[in-house]
C-alpha cells in the first residue's frame, strides 16, 4: 500500500491482457485446489478417529485447529503478494508447498508402520494412541498443507479480480460476476472432493485418496501457470507498516500539507485523492517524508518506505472494516460443527441411497449441490432483477448480502438441534443407545441443516470477498481478501474453544464419545441462540460502517515524480 517500485513492464503489442479468458485459468485452479482441500476438511475427522486412534473430541479439535490455521495464515500469504511477490508467483510458490504436504500424508497413509495399530472395533480409550514420531509426521504434512493453501487462498481471488479493470465500466460490471463464478468453481471442485475422492479414500484406501489430492494440486499449479502470458497483475507495492515503523518516533504533523501526497498530472491516469481524517492519526506517520533519513541512507520515497496520505486513508478504511469481519466469525463456528459433529452423526445413521452406501464424509455434498444450483440462479436471475429495482450493480449491497447469510446460519443451527433430538429419540426407541449398528433413520435428514447453511455460505462468503476487494486500496487487495478468510480461521479456533468450554461448564454434553448419550442437540440450540445475538451485533457494525464514496474524493491525474509513482501498474508478469 506504499509507493510502488519503479518497475513497469509493458504488455506485448497486439495482446490484450486480462478479462474472462485469463479468469478461466483462475477458475480451474481454484476448483482443483479446493477439491483437494475440502476432501481433507470433511474426511480427516474419520482418519484421525479411525486410523490415528484419536478420541472423538480430539479428532474434532485437531481438524478445527488445522482449518483455522489454514485460513489465518492467509494473512501472511496476502502480505507476501502485496509486498514482495506478484499474486501469480505467490500462487505457484505456495501451491508447491501444499503439494509437498499432501505427498507426506500420502506416504504415511500408505505405510502401516508410520501409523498406530488399528483399533479393530475397540473404543479409542482401549487403543494404543499414535506415538510422538507418528504424530510428528502427521502434523508436519497437515501444516505444510495449511501453509500452502493459505497463500493460494490469499492470492488467487485477487489475481482473478485483477483481470477486470474497475475503471472500465464494461469490465467493472463483470467484476461482481467474477466472485459469483469463483464461488461456483470452488463449489464444483468441492462437490468432486466430497463425493469421488472421499469414496476413493473410503473404499480404496487413504493413500489413494490423498494421492489423488496431491495430483490435483499439482495440476492446479500447472493450470495457473498456463495463464501466465494473459494475466494482469499489480506490481508488489510494499506494506505501510514498514513506513510506520521507520517514522515511529516522529511527531504527527497538524497540517495535512506536511504529509506526502502526489498531485502530478503527467501520466494521464485518473486517481482519487482521499482527504485526511482524524481517525487513527498514528497511522499518519507513514506519510511523513523523513528527508533526513533519506539523505543518510540513500533511500528514495519510491522504495515503498513512504506512503501517500491517500494510501494511509485507505488503510484506515481497512481498519474500519474489521468489525464487519469479526461479527461474521461465529457463523463459521457453526460451519465447523457441520464438518465435525454432523459428519459423526451421519456415521450412526443409515447411509444407503438407492442401495448405494454413501460415505459419511460425503454428507457436505448436500449444501454444495444446493449452492451449485443456486449460484447461477442468483447470478442470472436475482441480480438482474434486483439491479433494476435498487440501481446497485451487484443487486444488493455487500453488507445486506452478508446479513442474509447470518440469519440463515442461525436457522440452520436451530434445525440441526431439532433433527438431532429426533435422531436420539430413534436410538432410544429401538434400544440402540450403545449399539454400533446404524439407526433405522436415513442420514438424508441431516440435509436440511446442510442445505440451509449452504445458502447462508453463498450469501456471506461472496459478500465478504466482494466487500473487502471493493473497499480496500489497490495495493492491499490480497491482504484484504485474506482478512475475509480470517473469519473462517477464527470461527474454527473459536469452535475448539467452545467445545472445551461447553464440556467444562456442563455435565459433559460432548464428552462421552457416544453421540447417543451426548447432548449435541442442546449444543446446536445454544449455537442458534448465540447466532441470533451475533446478528444483532452485526447490524450495529453494519449501520456504523460507511462505504467508501469515491465521488466525494478529490480526483486528480496521477503522475510520477522520480521514483515515486504512486499508481497501480497493471503489468504483464
Amino acid at each position: 500500500m506504499a509507493i510502488s517500485r519503479d518497475i513497469k513492464i509493458e504488455p506485448k503489442r497486439g495482446r490484450r491482457l486480462g478479462g474472462n479468458r485469463a479468469a478461466l485459468f483462475v477458475y480451474a485452479t481454484e476448483g482443483l485446489e479446493n477439491m483437494a482441500f475440502i476432501c481433507v476438511a470433511v474426511s480427516l475427522v474419520t482418519y484421525f478417529y479411525g486410523y490415528m486412534n484419536f478420541s472423538l473430541t480430539k479428532s474434532a479439535t485437531t481438524l478445527t485447529n488445522f482449518m483455522g490455521t489454514s485460513f489465518l495464515m492467509a494473512l501472511f500469504g496476502g502480505f507476501i503478494c502485496d509486498t514482495y511477490l506478484t499474486r501469480f508467483k505467490t500462487c505457484v510458490l505456495f501451491g508447491c508447498v501444499e503439494f509437498l504436504g499432501y505427498s507426506l500424508l500420502t506416504v504415511q497413509a500408505h505405510f502401516h508402520k508410520l501409523r498406530p495399530i488399528p483399533c479393530r472395533g475397540l473404543s479409542p480409550d482401549q487403543c494404543e494412541a499414535a506415538d510422538r514420531s507418528q504424530s510428528a509426521r502427521l502434523f508436519t504434512g497437515l501444516y505444510l498443507i495449511a501453509f500452502g493453501t493459505s497463500g493460494v487462498k490469499a492470492a488467487l481471488p485477487s489475481l482473478g479480480a485483477d483481470q477486470f479493470d474497475e475503471n472500465d465500466p464494461e469490465e467493472a460490471s463483470q467484476l461482481s460476476s467474477f466472485f459469483n463464478w469463483f464461488l461456483f468453481s470452488l463449489t464444483s471442485g468441492a462437490i468432486i472432493g466430497v463425493t469421488i475422492i472421499v469414496w476413493i479414500s473410503t473404499n480404496q484406501g487413504w493413500d489413494f485418496g490423498l494421492g489423488v489430492c496431491a495430483i490435483a494440486v499439482l495440476v492446479a499449479i500447472i493450470f495457473v501457470s498456463m495463464g501466465k502470458s494473459l494475466y494482469r497483475n499489480n506490481v508488489p507495492k510494499g506494506s505501510p507498516s514498514y513506513a510506520l515503523h521507520r517514522n515511529r518516533g516522529l511527531p504527527i504533523p497538524e497540517r495535512a500539507e506536511e504529509l506526502h501526497e502526489i498531485h502530478d498530472k503527467e501520466a494521464g491516469v485518473i486517481q482519487e485523492i482521499l482527504p485526511r481524517t482524524d481517525q487513527f492519526r498514528f497511522l499518519d506517520r507513514a506519510a511523513i517524508a523523513n528527508t533526513t533519513n533519506y539523505a543518510s541512507t540513500s533511500i528514495t520515497p519510491g522504495s515503498w518506505r513512504l506512503c501517500t496520505m491517500t494510501q494511509v486513508e485507505e488503510t484506515k478504511i481497512l481498519i474500519r472494516m474489521l468489525p464487519i469481519i469479526l461479527s461474521t466469525v461465529f457463523m463459521n463456528t457453526c460451519l465447523a460443527q457441520l464438518q465435525t459433529f454432523s459428519v459423526q452423526q451421519s456415521t450412526t445413521m443409515d447411509t444407503h441411497v438407492f442401495g448405494f452406501k454413501v460415505p459419511g464424509p460425503s454428507l457436505p455434498v448436500i449444501p454444495l449441490l444446493f449452492m451449485f444450483v443456486l449460484i447461477p440462479i442468483y447470478e442470472r436471475i436475482f441480480v438482474p432483477l434486483a439491479r433494476k429495482i435498487t440501481g446497485i450493480p451487484t443487486g444488493i449491497r455487500y453488507l445486506q448480502r452478508i446479513g442474509v447469510g447470518l440469519v440463515l446460519s442461525a436457522i440452520s443451527m436451530a434445525v440441526a438441534g431439532v433433527v438431532e433430538t429426533w435422531r436420539k429419540s430413534v436410538a432410544i426407541k429401538h434400544n440402540m443407545v450403545d449399539s454400533v449398528e446404524p439407526l433405522p433413520m436415513s442420514f438424508l435428514w441431516l440435509g436440511f441443516q446442510y442445505a440451509i447453511f449452504g445458502a447462508a455460505d453463498m450469501f456471506t462468503f461472496v459478500g465478504l470477498l466482494e466487500f473487502f476487494y471493493a473497499e480496500s486500496s489497490a495495493g492491499m487487495k490480497s491482504l484484504s481478501t485474506a482478512i475475509s478468510w480470517c473469519s473462517l480461521a477464527f470461527g474454527y479456533f473459536l469452535s475448539s474453544v467452545v467445545v472445551e468450554v461447553i464440556n467444562k461448564v456442563t455435565d459433559g454434553w460432548l464428552a462421552s464419545n457416544n453421540l447417543n448419550r451426548d447432548k449435541l442437540n442442546y449444543f446446536y440450540w445454544l449455537l442458534a441462540g448465540i447466532s441470533i445475538v451475533n446478528f444483532g451485533v452485526y447490524l450495529a457494525c453494519a449501520s456504523w460502517y460507511r462505504y467508501k464514496n469515491k465521488g466525494e474524493a478529490k480526483q486528480t491525474e496521477k503522475g510520477c515524480k522520480g521514483d515515486a509513482k504512486g499508481k497501480v501498474q497493471m503489468a504483464e508478469i
